[in-house]
């Protein structure tokens, strides 16, 4: 990331909202910013594999359920936060992954651009691509800024997404045992 230039264009900014940006509380705001963007959207440039730590499942084919996860993230559509709680849930089949590893693929994920949408599937998808799982869930609720600031202004309005690949698919059984558990 260029820190530099998101200084640069945060301080154009402030300019053109009107602010006086050698006011005693703006002085330091624009390299705050940028900072603050590098650590929110190291996402972008972090490849999750690296957080891959797969072992011998050992015939375990129960449910794994991870829950939870504090996640947020920036919405792509007016740059505010979101925030809540995501769950992950799987089936092995020869693979299981560190459970630590899981909340960090999620994080990396999220310190993106994203819509809630989009992450709750790439979080399965991937998850279901790696692990060879015979079943994938994944359940994020979601506080999202944007609806509570602004427009509506619908404060504690949540957002629920769901995605489910594999034996989630089709046996609602599982669904509703994983629905259950979080």
């Amino acid at each position: 990331m260029n820190e530099k230039s998101i200084e640069q264009n945060i301080v154009q900014m402030l300019k053109d909202i009107g602010e006086d940006i050698m006011r005693d509380g703006l002085v330091e705001t624009p390299k705050r910013v940028a900072r603050m963007y590098t650590e929110l959207f190291n996402g972008i440039e972090t490849v999750p594999d690296k957080h891959l730590k797969l072992f011998d499942s050992e015939g375990n084919h129960d449910l794994i359920l991870c829950r939870g996860i504090r996640i947020f993230s920036v919405c792509e559509h007016h740059m505010l936060p979101f925030g809540g709680v995501c769950n992950v849930g799987y089936i092995p089949d020869k693979k299981i992954i560190g459970l630590s590893k899981i909340p960090r693929i999620v994080e990396c994920f999220s310190k993106r651009l994203q819509v809630q949408e989009r992450l709750t599937m790439q979080i399965c998808d991937y998850l279901m691509d790696k692990l060879e799982p015979l079943g994938v869930i994944v359940h994020i609720e979601a506080e999202h800024m944007c609806v509570v600031m602004r427009g509506v202004k619908a404060a504690g309005a949540s957002t629920v997404t769901l995605a489910r690949r594999g034996c989630f698919d089709v046996n609602q059984d599982r669904v509703n045992e994983f629905l259950r558990l979080i």
